[in-house]
């Protein structure tokens, strides 16, 4: 539920001097959020001014955008725009501003856990902060329908497109360098999953000026190659010989994005309570669409599918590691309901 506090600021658009107390209150109530968008005793009340307005003038573009995204409830948002987007959009805007450069902010986070949400609305806040915000997901970078036709007659294996290998990393190097080098106007690919029933295929390239800040999204943006003795005993999936030969050539596979990211300047990881989230959410996203006359997976399906990437690139061993390196500067966790229930980071 909203806070009452919150509530009424929302119901009068004013502050009062016992708003501002409380809402200052709050603000310091939760230590590591506060050393994570460095708030102290001493800046409180001008983050909260700053706060207060520009939910002001986010407010009616946010409201319009929520009702077609509402994986949780639209109150529930809003609180949630109060506590982690617009201060995340804030500390953003001051790092792209500190940099005198383009900012290659990333986002980490698997099926389900919001990062297509997340990125739609930072650019609502950005882009009242005056910044230009390009949305770009990894699955942009894929190779198209016909290489990765030829890339699965050399691997058999990857049957679908997605983990390490199947993306055109130099096409994305390309795009982040020019701008990064402030070139403008640029040409970002674009990926239509659709394509070639289902299979997905390039599609018509955005021509984008100005860029400011760029969110890079998607479910390893970031993640590092691990020293491959840690297959000999992984989690299920990862049983037999082969899943290990197969764990072990995509983390081999990994080296190859390393140079992409070293152009974050930022990474962000939207971290599930349980890993295994991801696959009731998906099942969730699947019978939804089926209810709706599309065509969908079935639960084994999706079992099935959801596997397949666990065993290229498993949780346990790729992303807690890193949650807990210092290449994470925030750390987001989400509930099984997907409210956020923490930000924080290991290393302040």
């Amino acid at each position: 539920m909203i806070s009452e506090w919150l509530h009424e600021f929302l119901l009068t658009g004013e502050t009062s001097a016992s708003w501002q107390v409380l809402a200052q209150e709050v603000a310091l109530a939760d230590p590591l959020r506060a050393k994570v968008f460095d708030i102290t005793p001493h800046n409180v009340a001008q983050v909260i001014q700053e706060r207060s307005h520009l939910l002001k003038s986010v407010l009616p573009a946010f409201s319009q955008f929520c009702p077609t995204n509402l994986q949780i409830p639209h109150q529930a948002m809003l609180q949630v725009l109060w506590d982690l987007w617009l201060p995340l959009g804030i500390k953003i805007a001051s790092s792209r501003q500190n940099l005198g450069r383009p900012y290659i902010q990333g986002i980490l986070g698997g099926q389900g856990t919001g990062k297509t949400t997340m990125c739609q609305v930072l650019g609502l806040i950005l882009q009242q902060l005056g910044y230009y915000t390009l949305s770009l997901s990894l699955d942009d970078l894929y190779k198209t329908y016909g290489d990765r036709l030829a890339l699965t007659q050399q691997d058999p294996r990857l049957i679908w497109r997605g983990p390490p290998g199947t993306h055109d990393i130099d096409l994305g190097l390309s795009l982040l360098d020019q701008i990064r080098q402030g070139n403008s106007p640029v040409t970002v690919p674009r990926f239509d999953k659709s394509a070639y029933s289902g299979a997905g295929d390039r599609t018509t390239p955005e021509i984008v000026t100005n860029v400011d800040i760029v969110l890079f999204e998607g479910w390893f943006v970031g993640v590092l190659p691990i020293d491959p003795q840690a297959f000999t005993t992984a989690p299920p999936p990862i049983i037999t010989d082969d899943d290990r030969a197969f764990a072990r050539d995509m983390n081999h596979q990994l080296q190859a994005y390393l140079p992409l990211w070293k152009r974050l300047d930022s990474l962000i990881a939207l971290d599930p309570s349980d890993y295994r989230c991801s696959l009731a959410w998906r099942k969730q996203a699947e019978r939804k669409m089926i209810a709706a006359g599309k065509s969908g997976m079935s639960d084994a399906e999706i079992e099935e599918f959801v596997n397949y990437f666990w065993r290229s690139l498993h949780p346990e061993l790729f992303i807690k590691p890193l949650l807990r390196s210092p290449k994470v500067d925030l750390v987001v966790k989400v509930d099984a309901d997907h409210s956020f229930a923490s930000v924080y980071n290991h290393w302040i």
